[in-house]
């Protein structure tokens, strides 16, 4: 933040406090105190709107946690106050951010070292956004996403870019047969063992019925009966849940019935 920042920053704490706003009527104390607040907070920005930072919260924030403390302890906010509330967020910016390639010479190390560690510090100041390489859909998929890597849910994990997948998807006609599916909405017949030709999950089909040996070939798409395995598996699932939607929730005096009783066990 800059002296304007924290002459704006200074008059909203004031308007939350009077100790503040007194303390602000000096002009040569005003001053200072910009002076001071700049230079310990030089390196935190002002607003990040798009990942929810506002210094201005963070003053509020303060006095609603400590607003209700009458006694002389407590004091008014300070710039260590705003860099406690900076700190997290700061921390979790860091923890999305990967670290991109270098335009540099990767035969000047100094230089390379220069321009990483500058790419870290503008993300750690708020001046540039993280570098999210990783990231494989936006933000409103990123549960479903943790939950294909961890092996939760429907559909294949995918380790890699979604760009790189559609280049190798003529080399991998199984996996983009069994991807584009999920994608449409269709349950993960790979999820199941296949009964015809004794395939565990996760493993593609393979011609012959249930033989061991040479002269069985691996087929690029699932068998009948493990399709419909699948088929089945999803709609129960979606019995399941509209059982659960339909029942209507137990009365009062047996829901507290319930409770005691978990209690006194």
């Amino acid at each position: 933040m800059i002296d304007q920042h924290i002459a704006a920053l200074l008059a909203y704490a004031g308007r939350l406090d009077s100790r503040v706003r007194r303390s602000l009527a000096d002009p040569q104390q005003s001053a200072r105190t910009i002076a001071d607040w700049t230079a310990a907070l030089a390196d935190v920005p002002a607003t990040l709107p798009d990942t929810g930072w506002d210094a201005s919260q963070a003053v509020r924030r303060y006095y609603e946690q400590h607003g209700g403390d009458r006694s002389a302890q407590f004091r008014p906010v300070e710039p260590h106050d705003v860099l406690a509330a900076w700190a997290p967020h700061r921390a979790e910016l860091m923890n999305r951010h990967t670290d991109p390639v270098p335009s540099a010479d990767p035969d000047d190390p100094a230089a390379w070292r220069e321009e990483l560690l500058g790419t870290r510090a503008a993300v750690a100041t708020g001046h540039t956004p993280p570098a999210q390489y990783r990231a494989e859909i936006n933000a409103a998929g990123q549960k479903r996403l943790a939950a294909l890597v961890s092996g939760v849910g429907r559909g294949p994990r995918r380790y890699m870019p979604a760009e790189v997948a559609a280049q190798l998807a003529e080399h991998r006609p199984a996996r983009a047969a069994r991807e584009a599916a999920v994608a449409a909405g269709e349950p993960d017949a790979y999820a199941h063992k296949c009964g015809w030709c004794g395939a565990e999950p996760e493993q593609p089909c393979r011609t012959g019925y249930r033989r061991r040996g040479k002269g069985r070939s691996t087929r690029s798409t699932p068998h009948p009966c493990r399709i419909e395995a699948a088929l089945a598996a999803d709609q129960d699932e979606h019995n399941r849940l509209a059982r659960l939607m339909s029942t209507p929730p137990a009365p009062r005096e047996v829901r507290a019935r319930h409770t005691a009783g978990g209690l006194r066990r």
